[in-house]
């Protein structure tokens, strides 16, 4: 039994050292980023012309019952181009991810209710984007090292327990 707990920790280490958060989470923004930006694409026609059918689809089938369909599939779709480019770059990966986690949050509640163990995967991908930022791979990692190093919000974090700091940026 201890030879197989030393087998399993050098496996784990390994696998530590193969996978590092920045590939990980490099992996999680680009995984999410092409759901979201490829669900936008089905509603343009072009570079960014809302179709006809996207704006029906808003007024039918994605109707919220706080926003108009016409503001709603504007908005919905300039979201699924905007935030998915950002993650891409890994710049305002928290924001990014927390925006597509709140759209998420509304087509769970008020589109597709039954829908929720594709959503909830989507929350598994984008709530450790918005926890740990972009990783060390990003463009939020390059904007953070030529400011000279941690952000006010980050020297707060050092502060504090190190199991509540652990981060990917």
């Amino acid at each position: 039994m201890i030879q197989a707990l030393a087998l399993y920790d050098r496996a784990t280490r390994a696998a530590s050292i193969l996978l590092p958060r920045s590939l990980l989470v490099l992996v999680a923004r680009l995984g999410i980023a092409g759901i979201f930006f490829l669900s936008g694409r089905t509603k343009v026609d072009g570079v960014f012309h809302i179709t006809d059918g996207a704006y029906e689809l808003f007024r039918t089938e994605y109707v919220l019952p706080f926003i108009p369909p016409d503001l709603a599939a504007v908005a919905a779709t300039t979201a699924e181009h905007l935030f998915p480019v950002l993650l891409l770059a890994g710049l305002l990966t928290r924001i990014s991810a927390l925006a597509l986690l709140g759209m998420t949050l509304v087509i769970q509640l008020f589109v597709y209710p039954d829908a929720w163990s594709t959503h909830l995967g989507w929350a598994a991908i984008l709530l450790p984007l918005v926890a740990h930022g972009g990783g060390a791979w990003s463009l939020d990692a390059v904007v953070r090292r030529s400011l000279g190093g941690r952000s006010r919000v980050l020297q707060d974090a050092a502060r504090a327990p190190a199991d509540e700091t652990k981060s990917f940026a």
